[in-house]
């Protein structure tokens, strides 16, 4: 199973941030990345700093042929073509596509798979648990709803109408 984190928090040429992530997944379809299914979108506040504008989230289930570093570009070119600025970390932005697991695969380099912050990361953990309740950590053996509960409290994120 391949798993991609979609979320902003900026406006793009496409519109508002859900309307982001909604074209950005149509322009994935059209590169040849077969978008199997998509959770909800979640409103989560914005982190570090909660003056920002609050992110919408969602994972998507999709199939490719190509591999982790392959699609990891890819999914970069996509987030440059709706306007994202890699500026400092956690800054408010366009669009983010992380690819959070490649089929189980478990790498360190150029991707790291799974994604290394996934474990700390409710406004992920929540739509990957609905969009594949029955996904496992690859390394951890745990699933979405068990490693949820593991984290600190937190203010879960918000699934939007």
């Amino acid at each position: 199973m391949i798993l991609i984190a979609l979320g902003g928090n900026l406006a793009s040429h496409a519109g508002p941030p859900a309307e982001t992530l909604k074209r950005a997944l149509a322009r994935l379809e059209q590169l040849g990345v077969n978008i199997l299914s998509v959770s909800s979108f979640y409103e989560t506040p914005a982190w570090p700093d909660a003056a920002d504008p609050p992110f919408v989230n969602a994972v998507a289930i999709a199939k490719t042929t190509l591999q982790p570093v392959e699609l990891l570009d890819l999914l970069h070119g996509v987030e440059t073509e709706f306007g994202r600025m890699r500026s400092a970390p956690n800054a408010p932005r366009t669009l983010d596509l992380d690819l959070i697991d490649h089929d189980g695969k478990v790498m360190t380099g150029a991707v790291h798979l799974p994604h290394p912050r996934l474990v700390e990361r409710s406004f992920v953990l929540v739509p990957l648990g609905e969009v594949a309740p029955g996904w496992r950590h690859p390394v951890l053996g745990q699933g979405a709803r068990e490693l949820l509960v593991g984290l600190p409290d937190h203010e879960p994120p918000k699934k939007l109408a």
